[in-house]
């Protein structure tokens, strides 16, 4: 018998293409469970050819690290088919690890065909020396090795289907887990060969096949270069799709954020317009389906704009952030809180019954009314709250916001700090409301006003000295409207701007007309609104006005009400100084009815004040009302200033006073406001009716 041996170099040699096509078998399983699509076949295809590759160069190998006494070599088509059977075992074991799951019997079956597989390469690799006589196998060993190679391959698919996904440490785990799974391959290739026995005078008849030095270096650096080129290539595509999955996660948290600030407030987390309108939709679906009912709360901050004022935006923020953490409280899941923009707040609650919306509603003005801790001040703000119920407030939801907060301008005006349930005349008067504002801006641009003139006459010898300019607006369809049905209006919007802009140039021309004919002791009085009066133009307006009609500055009376002259007396102090020093003349008008500061008043530069049509209206019958004139009378005489009563509407009333000393008098009995053109005719008529 023929006694072969092992070049031990070979031998090293073969067991590191054993480990190092483990380790990318293992390297391969990972790339193929994350690819998807073609790329999956392709990964598994290239995948085969490099691990069979690896398996077959590792067999090869150790077959040519074995030297017998006679020249041996391989023959071609034989040692080509046992590559194929390599490249296609190792393909059954990647698709069968790529499962999702991998149950004992597939292990098992598996474990069967691959060792079944490998085994069949062996020993055609062997079959390719064609030995004459043929080679005898140990049946011991032979056994052996088909149980070795079972058993490698149940535990490399195990092994393989275990460490497939990429997880932290996975490569050095693979790297272990190579090297058992190379050691196993080895063995069982040894024990194959040593299985192998060669009768005396034998010779091999594949000579004329491979064979020759330098065959095992070919095969080495081929393998090598397959395995090194499969293993960085997946390397490379691996770390390349860590890339691409860490921008789909910044691209997916990107998105999240768009869609946290397309549905929420930026200020204070809660959803806003858009997203509270899906929950209302939500909410009334699951009550036409389930039954039930809702409310809707609009929430309403009192005093806020105060506080923004005083503090500064920077404060009115946090403010709105503690309002957001105390409204949400005792909010339940199911339970909506939004913000809708400024210091406007909306709750959607689930009601088990609609009388359980008053009890919310309170809870909710009680929350708000508690004094609030803000960057070391404490601030104190109210709620006004307008409620609407589905089903019954709406079919909408735009309609029952409308309607809410319609409930909750209704609220504001029956005193604030509580809360109103809608009622559909309260929607129609949001309507008429709604419709007076487009008209009113309308009014603006169209200049659809007008002015009325209510004369002033000398108390003593009942001459005129004067005239207050009245405004009126004449509407297209309701006709004449008295201020009192659209100034409020006007300065909510701040249109009374504008508005008032006109008027006192309206006044000083119409002034202008009057002097020319030859009433150059008359004084035109224009009432100044609190907007107005804040407004930072209005020193400049009255200059342009007065020079545009050539009029000189004490022609013009302004008449600013005690409240506001009052209400930031500093300030009001600045302005009304830099009027009275360009000569226009300064007029209190409602005196009494406001703060009444004798502190301020005698540093105010006024030149008149006005008793309100309050106190003459009662002078007949009311005697406070007569002590309260008369110490107004006093007052303004001790102070230099003249006296204006206004509402004078009797005769009583006109004796009574003039004989206190006032120095003018208006009103219903000496002249009702006319326009211009019927101002003069009517004025030379009353003089006579004074003095009769």
């Amino acid at each position: 018998m023929l006694i072969g041996s092992y070049s031990p170099a070979l031998v090293s040699i073969s067991l590191f293409v054993a480990i190092l096509a483990s380790f990318t078998a293992l390297d391969l399983t990972g790339r193929i469970a994350t690819a998807q699509g073609r790329a999956k076949h392709f990964w598994m295809a290239g995948g085969a050819l490099a691990m069979g590759v690896g398996i077959w160069s590792m067999h090869f190998i150790g077959m040519l690290a074995f030297t017998l006494p006679v020249e041996l070599g391989y023959d071609v088509a034989i040692t080509a088919l046992s590559l194929f059977i390599a490249i296609l075992s190792s393909g059954f074991a990647l698709w069968l690890v790529s499962q999702p799951r991998l149950r004992a019997w597939q292990l098992a079956f598996g474990a069967l065909v691959m060792g079944t597989g490998i085994s069949a390469m062996h020993y055609t690799g062997m079959a390719a020396l064609r030995m004459q006589p043929g080679i005898d196998y140990d049946p011991t060993l032979f056994g052996a090795s088909l149980l070795i190679a079972v058993v490698a391959c149940a535990a490399a698919l195990w092994i393989a289907f275990r460490l497939r996904r990429n997880t932290p440490h996975v490569r050095l785990a693979r790297a272990g887990a190579a090297v058992v799974m190379g050691v196993a391959i080895v063995g069982m290739h040894y024990t194959g060969m040593a299985a192998a026995q060669f009768s005396e005078g034998s010779f091999c008849g594949s000579l004329d096949g491979l064979s020759g030095k330098g065959l095992d270096n070919l095969v080495l650096i081929t393998t090598l270069a397959v395995l090194a080129i499969a293993l960085l290539t997946s390397i490379l595509d691996a770390r390349l799709e860590a890339r691409t999955a860490e921008l789909a996660r910044s691209l997916t948290l990107a998105n999240r954020e768009l869609t946290q600030l397309a549905l929420h407030d930026p200020l204070t987390g809660l959803p806003n317009r858009v997203l509270l309108a899906d929950r209302i939709g939500q909410a009334m679906h699951r009550v036409q389906e389930q039954g039930g009912c809702f409310a809707l709360m609009f929430i309403d901050l009192d005093g806020f704009k105060p506080v923004n004022d005083a503090f500064g935006h920077h404060m009115g923020d946090l403010l709105l952030r503690d309002v957001a953490l105390r409204l949400r409280e005792d909010l339940r899941n199911q339970d909506t809180l939004a913000r809708i923009g400024g210091d406007e707040f909306v709750l959607l609650v689930q009601l088990a019954d609609p009388d359980d919306a008053l009890r919310l509603a309170a809870r909710q003005v009680g929350l708000i009314g508690r004094t609030f801790r803000v960057a070391d001040h404490d601030l104190q703000i109210s709620a006004s709250v307008g409620i609407s119920l589905y089903p019954g407030n709406g079919q909408s939801a735009d309609e029952l916001l409308m309607n809410a907060d319609a409930a909750m301008y209704h609220a504001k005006g029956a005193g604030k700090n509580g809360y109103s349930f809608f009622d559909a005349s309260m929607n129609s008067n949001a309507r008429k409301q709604l419709q007076l504002l487009q008209d009113l801006r309308i009014a603006v641009e169209q200049r659809q006003f007008s002015l009325h003139y209510q004369p002033k006459f000398d108390a003593a010898n009942g001459r005129p000295v004067g005239a207050e300019a009245l405004l009126r607006w004449t509407h297209p369809t309701q006709g004449l409207l008295m201020p009192d049905t659209f100034i409020d209006l006007a300065e909510k919007t701040g249109l009374i701007i504008p508005i008032g802009e006109w008027v006192l140039n309206e006044a000083c021309r119409q002034m202008r007309e009057w002097y020319v004919l030859g009433y150059t002791d008359w004084r035109i009085a224009v009432n100044l609104s609190a907007l107005q009066f804040c407004h930072a133009g209005l020193v400049q307006s009255e200059a342009k006005a007065l020079e545009t009609h050539h009029l000189p500055a004490n022609s013009l009376t302004l008449e600013i009400t005690e409240t506001t002259a009052m209400s930031d007396a500093d300030a009001s102090m600045t302005v009304l100084q830099q009027l009275s020093d360009m000569g226009v003349d300064l007029s209190i008008d409602d005196f009494g009815t406001g703060y009444s500061s004798l502190m301020y008043l005698k540093r105010l530069p006024a030149n008149e004040l006005k008793i309100d049509r309050g106190f003459v209206r009662d002078l007949e019958h009311d005697s406070d009302d007569a002590a309260i004139v008369s110490a107004i009378v006093a007052l303004g005489q001790a102070l230099g200033l003249r006296i204006v009563a206004e509402g004078v509407e009797t005769d009583v009333q006109q004796d009574f006073l003039t004989q206190l000393g006032c120095d003018s008098l208006q009103g219903y009995l000496l002249g009702h406001p006319q326009p211009a053109e019927h101002f003069l005719k009517h004025i030379r008529q009353v003089p006579r009716m004074a003095t009769a």
